[in-house]
């Protein structure tokens, strides 16, 4: 599917304008030759709402990831008998909504991403075997009945919160010996957000990966594995990115990028982490995206643009938690200076590694935002 925006026309448009017309977010206009088919305001504007909804980029602009969003939107649980497939793993909206009445229920799912996979499948049969049904892994009329017919088994907290919440108290407080990924945006023939300061032209891609290196370097030096997803010249995709830390078993995912926008008032850095409009999220996601945000904002100035929740793939996809931070608006004038400044890029590298630092020591034992610093952070590795 190729970029889809207002004014654009043809089959491309048609078929997504048919998806709109499908989910019932705009009203069917009647017959038309695809060729005359185009992106209207109408189009553009119930796309917004729609990625608004569904946690994605609001820019009204039909993407791989927005297009995949749409297409999983057409699936209601119960239209289709759903299997786990290999070749070609059933996706949509009927499969995340199983995932979260499975984990409602107490089944580990891992994260809820409209992937119908081994975990799902496991999680499935395990509900299957209670309820006195053939464990087969499929979910059909006899599944579909019985699932409607019970209600949570897990009370007192949300059943991801306190997987995660496990995750961590095992995991113990040192961050030597674990494993990060950090992933900074872009890169390749994509560069990202652009700026021009005099002779001099900047790009979102080469100062995120100076940052990634500055940061890579940090965890090292502190016993960490870092990693990571792309080099200098390379360009992935967030569902690559995410595919490459779950094969590394990363612990956490970190991906940089940085703003911009048309008014060159916006400032600020803002942090992201993997939630949905029904209240499912990573916690511990939840909680290192503000950990970082508040850290970044008390050491470097940066106005606060606080965490928010979204289910871009780079989030949605991982089965660790992962944030995305948003470190300023290349088109501010007040960012852009600090951005470009490789001492800016050191703060802000110390701030990530305090933040990680911090998710993962007990809560009794967390520090004021602002307080610790790198001499008492490699001294708590070895205490």
């Amino acid at each position: 599917m190729q970029f889809i925006k207002r004014g654009t026309t043809g089959p491309a448009a048609a078929e997504v304008k048919s998806t709109l017309v499908t989910l019932g977010l705009i009203a069917d206009s009647g017959p038309e030759s695809p060729d005359d088919v185009l992106f209207d305001a109408v189009c553009e504007l119930a796309l917004r709402e729609f990625q608004q909804s569904r946690g994605l980029s609001v820019d009204g602009v039909v993407g791989p990831e927005t297009w995949r969003s749409l297409v999983a939107a057409r699936w209601r649980l119960g239209d289709r008998v759903l299997h786990r497939s290999v070749s070609e793993p059933m996706l949509g909206d009927d499969v995340r909504t199983l995932q979260e009445r499975l984990l409602e229920m107490g089944y580990d799912v891992g994260r809820a991403d409209g992937i119908f996979g081994q975990r799902t499948e496991t999680a499935l049969r395990a509900f299957q075997r209670e309820v006195g049904l053939a464990a087969d892994g499929t979910m059909g009329t006899l599944t579909m009945r019985a699932l409607r017919q019970l209600g949570r088994k897990v009370v007192g907290g949300r059943p991801q919160l306190l997987r995660e919440s496990a995750m961590l108290y095992h995991a113990g407080p040192a961050l030597s010996g674990k494993r990060v990924v950090i992933d900074p945006g872009h890169g390749g023939n994509d560069p990202g957000m652009m700026a021009q300061d005099g002779p001099m032209t900047w790009t979102e891609a080469n100062l995120v990966y100076d940052l990634a290196n500055r940061l890579e370097g940090r965890f090292s030096a502190i016993g960490v594995r870092a990693d990571l997803t792309r080099g200098r010249d390379h360009e992935r995709t967030g569902a690559e990115r995410a595919a490459l830390a779950n094969t590394l078993g990363a612990d956490l995912l970190i991906s940089l990028h940085i703003d911009s926008n048309p008014n060159p008032a916006a400032n600020g850095v803002a942090t992201y982490h993997y939630g949905t409009g029904s209240g499912v999220s990573s916690t511990v996601g939840e909680r290192l995206a503000g950990l970082v945000q508040r850290e970044i904002a008390a050491r470097t100035g940066l106005l606060d643009g606080h965490t928010h929740a979204k289910t871009w793939e780079i989030l949605r996809l991982t089965r660790m938690p992962a944030v995305q931070i948003e470190l300023g608006y290349l088109s501010s004038p007040i960012d852009r200076p600090r951005l470009i400044d490789p001492a800016f890029r050191d703060t802000v590298a110390e701030a990530i590694l305090i933040a990680v630092q911090r998710v993962f020591l007990p809560v009794e034992a967390d520090v004021k935002t602002g307080s610790l610093d790198l001499s008492a952070l490699k001294a708590m590795q070895f205490s």
